[in-house]
């Protein structure tokens, strides 16, 4: 079991805690790139999904193969692969989201398959009549090429032990959101930002104990501090690997009580239905869940779950952080910023690199609109 501070030191560098699990349990290791790969899957082949993110070093391999126009999380991953630091990986699963994210798996089955390499195809619009059947035999034929892979027979038995597992994390997750929410002073946003984190890294069982413990700890917080006065904000966007945004953010007066991100509520958002035949039920719940850019179930599904949002989490505002160069975030933003001015509910759009540091000028703007609130 895990305490924070663990936590943090295993999301600021993974890489030994991954080789590690490989030396010491056998453990295999398979990358993802999105919180649409199907994670109970690689669980129930008794392998640990893991989520990838961009390079701290300075990326110059990977710009030999994609564009410059490609976001710094594209890039960053292709430069970690190239550069040898993923050699742990005994697989990779590349979901269809984005250009970027398609045109990774291509440079990546070219120049870097050694291992396992899945193209996870799952229909775009999913309010077809086939779609539901349609990911149910996406998700099977991942089943079956990762269990031809791997040697082991994925089981209906092993897959709901996994979506049993999958659900009592989420529910952890929602429980620690849905406090954090309430009584935000009880927790700040950068150790919230590392539980997420580690949520897509560390083996989920022992992830499961160690929130467990600490959400047990932080309800009995509650009450002992004062309400927070800062300003309530709601982020949304695609990744956000920076702590600092939410140091930035409380810095400048206001709190994060509420979100909509890939690395956020959207990877944990509605449990897995376990009366139900596993990937019947798993489809059902990629169906259900909030959705990004790369899915559609309706022209304004988006936006109106941020409006929802903010008046469950009784926010002041939404802060925007985009990623620079994702153009599926970018092409949503115009009609959400104007659905937000129509509710009244005043928005910030930052434009971020992944990776990058609260800098003076983005500490500068976030103070402006927390006074102007």
């Amino acid at each position: 079991m895990y305490s924070i501070a663990n936590l943090q030191n295993i999301v600021d560098n993974p890489y030994p805690y991954l080789q590690n699990l490989k030396n010491e349990k056998g453990k295999k290791i398979i990358g993802t790139v999105c919180t649409y790969a199907p994670e109970e899957i690689i669980h129930a082949a008794g392998a640990l999904p893991v989520r990838l993110f961009s390079s701290e070093a300075a990326i110059h391999r990977a710009d030999l193969h994609l564009q410059a126009y490609c976001c710094s999380l594209v890039r960053g991953i292709l430069e970690e692969a190239l550069a040898d630091r993923l050699d742990f990986l005994d697989g990779m699963v590349f979901p269809h989201t984005c250009d970027s994210i398609q045109r990774l798996s291509d440079v990546w089955r070219i120049n870097l398959t050694k291992t396992f390499h899945a193209d996870v195809v799952l229909p775009v619009k999913l309010t077809t009549a086939s779609a539901r059947q349609y990911m149910i035999d996406v998700l099977d034929r991942f089943r079956s090429d990762l269990a031809g892979y791997l040697g082991k027979e994925i089981t209906v038995e092993d897959l709901s032990s996994s979506v049993k597992l999958y659900n009592e994390n989420r529910s952890l997750m929602e429980k620690l959101y849905r406090l954090r929410s309430k009584h935000p002073e009880v927790m700040g946003g950068r150790d919230y930002h590392t539980i997420v984190r580690a949520a897509m890294i560390v083996e989920r069982e022992v992830f499961r104990e160690s929130l467990e413990a600490i959400v047990d700890g932080l309800e009995k917080k509650v009450g002992s501090a004062g309400p927070s006065q800062a300003k309530r904000l709601v982020i949304c966007g695609g990744v956000c690997t920076s702590p600092d945004i939410y140091d930035a953010i409380e810095e400048a007066g206001g709190v994060v009580v509420g979100d909509d991100l890939c690395t956020g509520r959207r990877y944990f958002d509605v449990l897995v239905d376990e009366t139900h035949p596993p990937l019947e039920a798993m489809a059902d719940r990629l169906i259900k869940r909030a959705v990004c850019p790369a899915k559609h179930t309706g022209i304004t599904s988006r936006a109106d779950n941020i409006i929802r949002t903010v008046r469950d989490s009784r926010a002041d505002g939404v802060v925007f952080l985009l990623l620079k160069f994702c153009d599926p975030h970018a092409f949503d933003y115009p009609y959400m910023r104007d659905m937000l001015e129509r509710e009244k509910i005043p928005s910030l759009l930052l434009e971020i690199e992944d990776q990058s540091q609260a800098g003076g000028q983005l500490q500068t703007r976030l103070e402006t609109f927390v006074q102007i609130l």
